[in-house]
């Protein structure tokens, strides 16, 4: 199954980290944030990987080339101008219509297995994609209080929300509603969801982490340095 990484954002919120590289390329604990992707998921099996590059696309090829160096086969596919998420899929189309595929957003670190997600959407007939959910944490740390008297400060707490994660399996009937230009939050699964035939699955005790800013890049450093020293190589 192919794996395709939405790779073509501007990453303005983690400048100047992407002023002369996108995104995708911004190093967390050592390694860019795309190789952390391609290295969790080949542990889980994958080998092909498409990047859908925009902004500084040619830095991602000469960073990641065929792919031979991480045990893996890339290809690259490169929009002239920004077309969103789901546009940035769809420009794809020539690439990933042939069968079932994996879709990562560039910004997401995760080790969560899609297999589970694959399977439901393979045994529904009648879905067409699925989205992977993990719960929601709290940006903040949070004070319990009783009787006007602090009880204890808890950092970050898990909220009893879930949250879109990043990672989806998409059918080639996906391309019936993908936009030529325009984000797959704000069209396509809005549709799909309508028809019932969006599915989801929600993962618990996962690392996940969409590295948006400066500081998620230092917080999710300390996590995979100890969850992945193996892959860790650096501060």
């Amino acid at each position: 199954m192919k794996v395709a990484i939405l790779a073509g954002g501007l990453g303005k919120r983690l400048r100047p980290l992407t002023a002369d590289r996108p995104k995708a390329l911004v190093e967390v604990c050592g390694r860019p944030i795309v190789e952390w992707q391609i290295e969790l998921l080949k542990r889980r099996g994958f080998r092909e990987f498409v990047i859908l590059a925009g902004y500084r696309w040619e830095r991602l090829v000469q960073h990641l080339g065929s792919g031979k160096n991480l045990g893996v086969k890339i290809s690259y596919v490169v929009e002239d101008e920004p077309l969103g998420t789901g546009g940035a899929i769809k420009n794809a189309e020539h690439v990933l219509r042939d069968d079932m595929f994996l879709v990562l957003n560039g910004d997401v670190i995760t080790d969560l297995d899609p297999t589970k997600l694959i399977e439901i959407v393979t045994e529904d007939h009648k879905s067409v994609a699925g989205i992977a959910l993990v719960p929601m944490r709290s940006p903040y740390g949070v004070v319990k209080v009783s009787n006007g008297y602090v009880e204890e400060f808890v950092e970050k707490p898990r909220l009893d929300y879930w949250i879109n994660a990043g990672v989806y399996v998409m059918k080639p009937e996906i391309f019936r509603y993908l936009p030529e230009k325009g984000d797959i939050e704000k069209t396509a699964f809005p549709m799909l969801a309508k028809e019932r035939r969006l599915r989801a699955y929600s993962y618990n005790n996962v690392f996940w982490r969409a590295i948006d800013t400066v500081k998620d890049v230092d917080e999710a450093t300390t996590e995979l340095r100890r969850l992945y020293p193996d892959i860790c190589t650096g501060e």
